[in-house]
């Protein structure tokens, strides 16, 4: 299994869902960099289990050991060491899906794979994993601040409630504020109200979250194979229930003529800087950003475990009835806006410290 992502900052994580704990290593840290470990809390608090009514029930404190690394709140140029301790589980509540294959899971490609499995709570496949995530993410989040870049995502779709506003026009501040983590208070309460009637339902919702890079200097990336955007892409695409990515205009540029998509140069009269009028480009020109804010989207499908009965086979290939038990989010996106934040924040400053191997 391929348990590690980046190329300078590197993660490699380990752990399972219903096992001891979640933990990681994270090589490729410069030596010398502030560390707020209340930040780091606040970053895990942020996705953490049973913080608000729309989300699954599992309670889990999700407080980080750091091993090694840090020395008087400064990284030491070596490696991070970290576990989170899991404490709530409730591995009985599996039992009955032990030689079931749940639908929409990973159940039966991990048993295709390696021919067995954790039933418990999906083992390596849960989103638990996350955690790891989101401690690397926040440390380089935390590394990249000096530099003046910012990441920020909100919710901006649940179902068929989404902001028709563009993020140039949001609050973004206004994230933190709602349990659903949607920066339109008018959206955001109709979303949790979706979402807490599908849960009553023994239902699930997807929807999409967007993010925003501000402050990212022109020249990040590499113009074949390691194309920002691809970087941006795989990342997300990693991250559990991802479906889609896209960035900048998108999609929406498949109904577009290149007179209308094309993003015209100027320069700053202040300044002198180079900027675009428009930014359909997303931040990102040639696979190489351009200096404009990065902004993607990633939709994440409704959660494969649903509290009703519904048809499936066992590992003998019989049909039997599933009536899943356990703890399980409704709708996995308030959850998920700090891990799209945590996986951005890896891969730009991968990215940053990568660049300044491109010219002597």
């Amino acid at each position: 299994m391929n348990n590690s992502i980046g190329n300078i900052y590197r993660l490699t994580s380990f752990g399972e869902s219903h096992g001891p704990a979640i933990g990681g290593v994270i090589d490729g840290m410069p030596a010398g960099v502030a560390i707020d470990t209340d930040e780091l809390q606040r970053q895990l608090d942020r996705r953490r289990p049973g913080q608000s009514d729309i989300t699954t029930p599992r309670k889990e404190a999700d407080r980080v050991k750091l091993l090694s690394g840090i020395f008087e709140g400064v990284t030491t140029g070596t490696s991070i060491g970290f576990i989170v301790e899991n404490s709530d589980q409730h591995s009985s509540d599996y039992d009955n899906m032990r030689h079931l294959f749940r639908p929409s899971h990973a159940d039966y490609t991990y048993t295709a794979k390696y021919g067995l499995r954790d039933h418990r709570g999906g083992g390596r496949s849960s989103a638990r994993e996350t955690i790891a995530r989101v401690v690397a993410g926040s440390l380089a989040r935390q590394a990249l601040a000096p530099a003046g870049i910012t990441i920020s995502a909100y919710t901006s779709r649940v179902g068929d409630i989404a902001i028709d506003r563009p993020y140039s026009e949001l609050d973004l501040s206004l994230t933190e504020t709602n349990a659903v983590r949607c920066p339109d208070p008018e959206k955001a309460a109709a979303m949790t109200e979706l979402v807490r009637k599908v849960r009553n339902e023994g239902d699930t919702i997807g929807g999409i979250i967007s993010c925003v890079i501000k402050g990212c200097p022109a020249g990040l990336g590499d113009p074949v194979f390691g194309k920002l955007q691809a970087r941006l892409a795989s990342a997300m695409l990693g991250i559990n229930a991802a479906k889609g990515f896209d960035y900048g205009m998108g999609f929406d540029c498949a109904g577009m003529r290149g007179s209308q998509a094309a993003d015209l140069f100027t320069t700053r009269k202040d300044d002198g800087a180079i900027h675009t009028l428009t930014n359909n480009s997303g931040g990102i020109q040639g696979g190489i950003s351009n200096g404009m804010d990065i902004y993607f989207r990633v939709a994440f499908k409704p959660v494969a475990t649903l509290l009703t009965e519904i048809p499936t086979v066992d590992d003998r290939g019989l049909p039997v009835t599933l009536k899943a038990r356990g703890r399980h989010d409704p709708c996995v996106l308030p959850r998920a806006v700090p891990i799209v934040e945590a996986m951005a924040s890896m891969v730009i400053f991968d990215t940053l410290l990568a660049n300044r191997c491109s010219r002597i």
